[in-house]
């Protein structure tokens, strides 16, 4: 179960950050008025009021605000709290079931009493929960006792009273440590055959000839006990950490934030509430520009410190700052610093980021020990790693292209700003430039960003025609066309899409797909996500360009778009030409597997006429189907991949001879996906002769280190490989393009 764990957890969290898609328009709500002598209490009683008259009268699909809505609110802010009901007891949500049909009341205007009633048990219990892991992680664990834990806590009920909820506490330190004391018991045994090794060389060495005489590892040799105390002390570290990062940032702000999140979610998964500096964090994502310092964090046992200094920076020009030096305080101007021990990284980047020109004032702590206060001015920082890029894949004495599209990503607040519609042009034409025979465009991971930029984009694959369309509450639809003659690129295309390709991304595939213009390749769907949000800003602006704003905004589903067909994405996705192997197949990550999302329909079609290339591409699509459906290995990855996802709802074993049963068995399973996903030879790949500066003789030696290493990552990448080949099928199935 952990290899299960970690494999997919860690995935979902790293791939599943962003599905959105995004008007790419602001405005404010002018009912929301404020007062600079109003108390905290008050200002969350209008803002609430005024985000529940918002959903209540222009979200696209509203749920009636009333009792019913009011049940599930009250369920959706306990779990958002204690998601592994570890730290309530059955008696606290018992005591609180008072506010179960209040809630809507206070949304609709009356005194918030609910909130600050959960928010005083839960300090309560989370102080009670501190102690219990303090006094758990004292003593060594027993692993041969016949036990197990359920990791899934949807099933689960909240402790009975203090003693089950230590048990359960106890048992979820227990898991933690015996995966930890596994993990250092088989390194201590890998060591220790590498040392007898070492030793048998230097043996025979000494022997004959001495210059094979090897200097030993310094391997010293812990008992099992020592390992478990190891275990259990950095299970305890990590834990302490985590209420300590806890302690510091999840202030009452953050409580009410999360508050209402609960709200919001409730009518939809993609309408959020967020805080001022939130709403900036989310419009520098979609713009790939921020104001900071130019400057990556890390963080370590010794706090978040400097990874990486960006030259032409405002850190690299001050030449006061250098790799290391920890960050101990954060002030903005001469305002009282922040002491931020015990934060994440995150939290400190949204400290250090903010409008461009203002001050912000390091505390660090130099490698000498010394302490230093580092003033610096924000200045533009472009995120130019997350906009599109290409490669080169070399087949032969073939030249296929590769761009990688993250995001659809627009910046609307800067005239000169970044579209990614563009910056395809650009890469497409530096393909052309290399005579390649095919283009495959990769948008898997791509979680969605701007319409407007993904109506440019199909344009420079279509003749003109529309692209998708819009429908608002009221039922009115509109069509949004590519109104430009002529294409950029009209030779074979290939779209790359899995689960998490989302929104605008699968506006892209469902056009490609539709007009018959390109393949679509990769999981036997995309996400599903059929919604348009707009940001809805409250209370004045912070900045010239109102990135962020007094009260925040609400990211408030108002339309639904559909493909020319007339079928919505919402909920179904867009579903593959060609299906490949795909380790996420049947873990229940779509948006479909949400019980908020809105439904799916169909309205009527539109007008347009599909792509005449010359060639079939069902022809090839049900060719490639039939060989990969036929194919050993993929029938075995699907057995496997069922096995495994299924997993996921089995208690965890804590004995151990049952537990490292287990996990051999886990780690064989997905060892054999794995072989079966690699490829065996690397593909050969390598840099636009138009981009070797950025790759080779980069400024920034830490991104030229990441664009190599991108290189080496596509060149191992089989479903890109398969694709490659698929290419190979359009491009020779059609004498017009050979």
């Amino acid at each position: 179960m952990h290899a299960i764990m970690t494999y997919v957890q860690k995935n979902k969290w790293k791939f599943l950050t962003t599905v959105v898609l995004i008007g790419g328009l602001f405005f404010a709500f002018n009912t929301f008025q404020t007062s600079s002598s109003e108390t905290p209490e008050l200002r969350h009683r209008k803002l609430l009021s005024t985000i529940g008259h918002l959903l209540e009268s222009e979200h696209y699909n509203p749920r009636k605000i009333d009792d019913q809505f009011s049940s599930e609110v009250f369920d959706a802010y306990l779990k958002a709290l204690d998601p592994e009901k570890n730290i309530f007891l059955k008696s606290d949500i018992e005591a609180l079931t008072v506010y179960r049909k209040t809630i809507d009341d206070e949304i609709h205007g009356a005194k918030i009493e609910f909130e600050p009633a959960v928010n005083k048990i839960f300090d309560i219990r989370y102080n009670e929960s501190k102690l219990i892991v303090d006094s758990v992680v004292k003593s060594p664990f027993n692993f041969n006792i016949d036990d197990s834990i359920k990791i899934e806590t949807d099933s689960i009920v909240y402790p009975a009273n203090q003693k089950e909820r230590f048990d359960r506490w106890y048992k979820i330190i227990k898991y933690k440590t015996l995966e930890r004391y596994v993990a250092l018991i088989e390194d201590r045994d890998a060591h220790k055959k590498l040392a007898e090794k070492t030793n048998e060389t230097n043996d025979a060495a000494k022997a004959g000839d001495s210059s094979k005489v090897k200097a030993e590892d310094k391997f010293i040799y812990k008992s099992d006990a020592v390992l478990e105390a190891e275990a259990r002390n950095l299970i305890a570290k990590s834990h302490r950490k985590r209420f300590d990062q806890q302690d510091k940032t999840f202030n009452e702000e953050k409580k009410f934030d999360l508050f209402l999140n609960a709200i919001t979610g409730l009518m939809d998964p993609h309408t959020d509430y967020f805080a001022p500096v939130e709403k900036r964090s989310f419009t520098e994502q979609m713009s790939g520009v921020i104001y900071g310092i130019g400057a990556q964090l890390g963080a370590d046992d010794n706090g978040v410190k400097i990874a990486a200094i960006t030259p032409g920076g405002p850190a690299w020009k001050s030449g006061q700052l250098v790799v290391n030096d920890v960050i101990t305080k954060i002030a903005q101007g001469a305002e009282e610093p922040v002491d931020i021990a015990g934060y994440e990284v995150t939290d400190a980047v949204k400290l250090i980021r903010g409008d461009l020109g203002t001050e912000v004032r390091l505390t660090v702590k130099k490698p000498d020990g010394s302490i230093k206060i580092v003033i610096l001015k924000r200045e533009k920082v472009v995120l130019d790693e997350g906009y599109a890029r290409s490669a080169i894949i070399n087949k032969g004495s073939e030249k296929i292209g590769y761009i990688l599209l993250p995001d659809f990503y627009a910046d609307f607040d800067r005239e000169e700003g970044a579209r990614c519609s563009k910056d395809i042009a650009n890469e497409v034409k530096k393909l052309k430039a290399e005579n390649v025979s095919g283009i495959i465009i990769d948008v898997r991971y791509n979680g969605g960003g701007s319409l407007y930029e993904v109506v440019q984009m199909v344009g420079l694959f279509i003749d003109k025609g529309p692209v998708v369309q819009i429908r608002d509450k009221e039922g009115r639809s509109q069509i949004l066309a590519d109104e430009t003659p002529g294409t950029l690129y009209d030779g074979p295309l290939v779209v790359m899409v899995n689960e998490f390709s989302a929104s605008a991304s699968e506006i892209f595939a469902g056009a490609i797909q539709d007009y018959k213009r390109g393949l679509i390749v990769g999981s036997t769907s995309t996400y599903g996500k059929g919604t348009v949000q707009r940001n809805v800003a409250f209370g004045k602006p912070l900045d010239s360009l109102g990135i962020q704003t007094e009260y925040g905004a609400v990211k408030l589903t108002f339309q639904k778009f559909y493909r020319v067909t007339g079928s919505s994405t919402q909920r179904k996705g867009v579903e593959s030409d060609v299906v490949l192997p795909d380790e996420y197949e049947f873990l229940k990550y779509r948006e479909k597997d949400n019980p908020s999302a809105l439904s799916w329909d169909v309205i009527q079609k539109a007008k347009f006429q599909p792509y005449e290339t010359g060639y079939s591409l069902d022809k090839i699509a049900a060719a490639a189907k039939q060989k990969i459906e036929l194919d050993t290995n993929t029938i075995k990855f699907k057995k496997n991949l069922k096995w495994v996802s299924a997993q996921m709802e089995h208690p965890v074993y804590l004995k151990m001879d049952k537990y490292l049963q287990y996990k051999k068995q886990v780690q064989a399973v997905i060892q054999q996906n794995e072989n079966i996903l690699k490829l065996k030879d690397t593909m050969q790949v390598a840099a636009l002769k138009a981009d070797h500066d950025k790759f080779y003789n980069n400024p920034d030696k830490t991104k030229q280190d990441r664009y190599q290493a991108w290189l080496k990552l596509v060149a191992k990448d089989n479903q890109i490989n398969e694709s490659t080949k698929l290419l190979s099928s359009i491009k020779h199935s059609s004498p017009a393009i050979k």
